[in-house]
């Protein structure tokens, strides 16, 4: 380096504790996707299944709410558990309007993908990290 340009610290070029989590990203992307799902079964349940509308806008809209609420709930460790159990009311919701057996399938799926991708992706990221400061201190 240049006499006139200052070397980095390993301080500098180490993580930050706000660094985004792809596991919170990915799985708040899910539930966005299936909320908005979620709600548009609310008219389908009235129209189509015949549900009484009260029925109707409980189920639909709760599981809704519920995935929203979740995505701003994803910090804590619980809120993913509870991603799991809105996967299967989503499956369960096929009961009343059966195209929601394939798309609570595939909402549950996406789910799991983003559950496990994302840990492995922070797990991988962290080894990287500590690789990276052991080398750091050999070189000190």
């Amino acid at each position: 380096m240049s006499e006139d340009t200052p070397e980095r610290s390993a301080e500098q070029d180490a993580p930050t504790n706000t660094e985004r989590s792809p596991r919170r990203g990915m799985c708040a992307a899910v539930l966005s996707l299936e909320a908005i799902t979620l709600g548009l079964t609310t008219p389908v349940m009235i129209t189509i299944a015949d549900v009484s509308t009260g029925t109707a806008l409980s189920v639909g809209l709760g599981l809704a709410v519920v995935c929203l609420l979740l995505v701003g709930m994803l910090r804590a460790e619980w809120a993913y558990l509870a991603g799991y159990v809105v996967q299967v009311a989503a499956i369960g919701l096929g009961f009343i309007v059966p195209a929601m057996f394939a798309l609570g399938a595939i909402f549950a799926a996406l789910w799991a993908a983003a559950d496990l991708l994302g840990r492995k992706i922070e797990r991988e990221r962290a080894e990287a990290w500590a690789a990276w400061r052991a080398e750091q201190a050999q070189q000190e």
